[in-house]
C-alpha cells in the first residue's frame, strides 16, 4: 500500500510517516501544504492519501473535491481534530474514503487504513462527534498519573509537541538550546511511557492534559502522583 501524508504539522507528519513505515506501509512522501500535495500526486501513484484539512487557521474542506479529482485512483483519508458533522458531510460529498480523529489511538487509525485499503468507506463515529475537553477529568487514569511527574518545563515541551512544533521551535520558544530541548522531549516520552512524539501528543490530548486547538496546558496542578484528585 502506497501512502502519501499531507499535514501542516511537520513533527506530526514525520512521526506518522516513521510509524507507518515501521508497520510495513510504503510511505511515498510527506508534504506540508496543498501545492506540494498536488505536485506529489502528479509525480507518483498513490493508493491512499492521509490528509489534514486544517493548515494553520485555514481549512481546505472546500478543496477536497479538487484533491480527489487530481488523482481519482487515490483514496483520501481526512485526518483532523476536532471534526464536526459539517466536515463529515463535505467529506462524503467529495468522495473521501475515510475520516479519522487525530486524537484517536494509533491502532485505531491503522485499522481504518487497512479497511480503506480493502475497499471500504470508513467514517469512524469518533471522527465527527465533538471531543469534550474537561480541565478536571472525572477519573484519574494512568496518563494523568504519569503526567504528575512532569516538571513545568516538560509540560511546556509537551504542549509544543501537541502544537506540532519541532525541536528547534520548542527550543526557541523556551529560550534553551536544542540539545536541552531534546533532553526535555526524551524525559517527557520516558515519564509518559510513550515511544514517539506523536504518541505523547496523542496521549496528552486524549487524557485532557493539553488543548488540541491552542496547545495550552489544561490539567493545572490538580494531578500529582503523590496525592488524590479532590
Amino acid at each position: 500500500m502506497r501512502l502519501l501524508i499531507c499535514d501542516y504539522h511537520v513533527v506530526f507528519a514525520e512521526s506518522m510517516a516513521h510509524l507507518l513505515t515501521a508497520q510495513g506501509y510504503q510511505v511515498t512522501g510527506v508534504t506540508h501544504d496543498v501545492d506540494q500535495l498536488f505536485a506529489a500526486l502528479r509525480r507518483q501513484q498513490v493508493d491512499i492519501c492521509l490528509l489534514d484539512v486544517f493548515f494553520g487557521t485555514e481549512s481546505i474542506v472546500d478543496r477536497l473535491p479538487t484533491v480527489h479529482a487530481a488523482s481519482p485512483a487515490t483514496e483520501l483519508v481526512v485526518l483532523t481534530a476536532p471534526v464536526d458533522p459539517g466536515l463529515l458531510n463535505a467529506a462524503r460529498t467529495a468522495g473521501v474514503a475515510g475520516v479519522a480523529d487525530k486524537c484517536q489511538p494509533v491502532t485505531s487509525l491503522l485499522r481504518l487504513l487497512d479497511r480503506v485499503a480493502a475497499g471500504e468507506s470508513v467514517v469512524e463515529p469518533k471522527a465527527w462527534m465533538p471531543i469534550p475537553i474537561d480541565p478536571v477529568p472525572r477519573h484519574a487514569n494512568e496518563g494523568l498519573r504519569l503526567a504528575g511527574f512532569l516538571t513545568a518545563r516538560e509540560r511546556e515541551v509537551l504542549c509544543g509537541l501537541v502544537r506540532g512544533d519541532d525541536t528547534k521551535k520548542i527550543a526557541r520558544a523556551m529560550g534553551i538550546a536544542s540539545a536541552t530541548a531534546r533532553c526535555h522531549i526524551q524525559n517527557v516520552l520516558t515519564k509518559l511511557g510513550t515511544h514517539s512524539r506523536l504518541e505523547a501528543a496523542t496521549s496528552a490530548v486524549r487524557d485532557g492534559l493539553v488543548c488540541p486547538e491552542t496547545g495550552e496546558w489544561l490539567a493545572g496542578d490538580r494531578w500529582h502522583p503523590t496525592r488524590r484528585a479532590g
